[in-house]
Formats: C-alpha cells, structure tokens, sequence
C-alpha cells in the first residue's frame, strides 16, 4: 500500500504540525520547502524516521517532475505559500510569485503526473480571508470571495487556479479554507505567538486599532486532522471550510493569554496592552460556516480555545530557543504601514 504523502511548505507553521501528525499515522512524508524566513528547521527537529526534506520552489518544473516520478505520492497537500498580510502590504510582487505563478507550474506538473498516476489526490490549503470582511453572519463555501489584501488576493486567485484544473483536466484536486490558526511553531510575526513573546520578554503588546477585529480561531491540531481526514473522505472539485465557529477579539485574547501568563510567571511593568495605528484596509471580522465539513466528513473542532492558548503559552515557555532561530528584527518590526 502506498504510504508517501508530499506536503509542500513542510517547514512552516501549519505545514510543519501536519507532518507531526501524518509522521504518527505511519506515512513517510515528503517535505518540499524552498526555504524563506518563515520556514525551520527547529519545526521538524524531532523527525528523521519515515521523512525527508527537500529544498525546492514548487515552480522547479524539473525538480517536481522528478519527485513525483519517484516518490508516486497518495496525498499532496500544499502549504507552500507566502503568508502574512502586513508583509503583503509592503511588497505584493513575492505573493503574487509564489501563490499563483509557481503554483500555477505546479499544477501543470501535477496535470503531467496524473496521465500515468490517476491515483492521487491533491488538497491545496487556503484561508477563510479570500471571503473578505463579514460582518454578520458567517462565510459558506458559497459565499463570493472579496478579499481586502494582496496576500488574501493571491490565495483567492490560487483557490480558482486549483479548481479550474479540477473542471477543465479532470484532476483529483480539492480545497480548503481554514479560519485564523494558533499553536506550537507560529512565526511570531502572527499575533499570538508575537504576544507570547512580548509576554515571556517584558514588552508592551500591540494591538491594531481599537482591538475589537474578531478572528475565528482554530488550534492548529484541530486543522491538521481535518486536513487529513479531507484527503481520505474529501470530494474533488470541493471546497471545504474549516472553522472552530467561535470567534474572540484580538482584545479578549490578549486578555486570556495574560491571564494563562499569570499563572507560570510574574508579568513585567513594560507588559501592557498597548492599541497602535490600524493596518491598511484591516477587515473587521472573519466567520466560516463549517456545516458542511461537519456533515459530509463528520470532523468538528475539539480544543477548547483556553486549553488550547494555555498549551501554547506553555510551547513557548519550554522552547524559547525557537526565538532564538529566528530573526529578532522579524519578530519585532512592525510592517504593514501602507
């Protein structure tokens, strides 16, 4: 039977949990990582048994072609992606490279590939900020997509890419749309692992605009199974959502993150919520609906969102030489401006 499962972007944050998982369920996984300042290896640290890494851009038409040929994978799920909307603020060109013309020449090797290897299946991995802001209510997998951002913009343009090759090639190809994800191995440039650090290093925590933005959020686990289980009983040509249905304020997890700090160390005078100028074109709300994944693959997210803060506040706490592995200027700087 074949156990080789590739996922690109393996050195990220959810890419890198993904593998924790598929590791354990006794698959040999294939890393494809192109190596950026959001890829670590501290992330995958842990595997050596049923792994292996290589450095590649999905867009290496003849490095690709020549995995797939000799790996044969069951699954592919693709994580490779430029992340991070204050970055894509800054500098749209690298999200527009990577999340639409290097995925484009991954799916023509892929459309290459399935002609003498019909058995695979694709599931590319994207966001719930394709749908835009939502203000009431909440995004099914039918709600038009609006986004706000350049890198919500190039993830949206990457979900059509994916599903045009499943209408016109008939390839085995399908979708997700998570909600915002925390948990171990974030880049601390995302929100909660950045309060975490400003928490455990005596700094001020900074919150855009009044605080009041509401995010959906999901522990990363609770994805990654839903990940897997979409590959086994997911459809293609589908679009599932992958929500928790609970949403907070930035504010209120602030809140409880300085609440869970309390309770393993003393906080210092500098650890202060502290609001700062807005971001460009900030949505106010993200919502899934996430029905239909609930009844067609029977998963559900189990993490409760304070168990799950305090399980990550307590990562950190025990692995602060993953800090040490990253840039300080990357965790510090504020980008996004406009």
């Amino acid at each position: 039977m074949n156990r080789n499962i590739i996922v690109t972007g393996g050195l990220g944050f959810i890419g890198s949990n993904l593998i924790d998982l598929l590791i354990k369920k006794k698959y040999f996984v294939i890393n494809l990582d192109k190596v950026t300042y959001s890829s670590n290896f501290y992330n995958v640290k842990d595997h050596s048994k049923n792994y292996k890494f290589i450095k590649t851009d999905i867009g290496n038409r003849l490095k690709i072609l020549k995995i797939l040929k000799k790996y044969k994978p069951k699954f592919i799920y693709n994580l490779a992606a430029e992340t991070h909307v204050d970055r894509s603020i800054d500098g749209p060109k690298n999200f527009i490279n990577s999340n639409i013309v290097s995925l484009f020449k991954f799916l023509e090797c892929l459309r290459s590939f399935y002609k003498s290897n019909k058995s695979f299946k694709l599931i590319h991995i994207s966001t719930d900020e394709v749908y835009g802001d939502i203000l009431y209510g909440r995004s099914n997998e039918d709600y038009p997509y609006k986004p706000s951002s350049p890198y919500a913009a190039s993830k949206a343009a990457s979900d059509h890419l994916v599903y045009s090759y499943y209408r016109t090639y008939k390839l085995p190809f399908l979708v997700t749309n998570c909600s915002n994800n925390y948990g171990p191995k974030q880049h601390p440039e995302k929100l909660i692992p950045k309060l975490i650090y400003n928490i455990l290093n005596n700094l001020p925590l900074p919150l855009y605009g009044n605080g009041k933005n509401s995010r959906e959020w999901l522990h990363v686990a609770d994805h990654c199974t839903a990940l897997h289980q979409v590959a086994t009983k997911g459809k293609p040509g589908e679009f599932y959502n992958i929500g928790s249905g609970i949403n907070f304020s930035n504010f209120k997890i602030t809140n409880l993150l300085i609440k869970i700090a309390k309770k393993y160390m003393a906080l210092g005078k500098d650890t202060r919520i502290r609001f700062i100028k807005d971001r460009p074109g900030h949505d106010v709300r993200y919502a899934l609906n996430s029905n239909k994944i609930k009844k067609e693959i029977k998963w559900k997210s189990k993490i409760k969102i304070e168990k799950g803060l305090e399980e990550t506040f307590k990562w950190y706490l025990d692995n602060k030489k993953y800090f040490m592995t990253i840039k300080k200027n990357h965790i510090t700087k504020r980008l996004g401006k406009g």
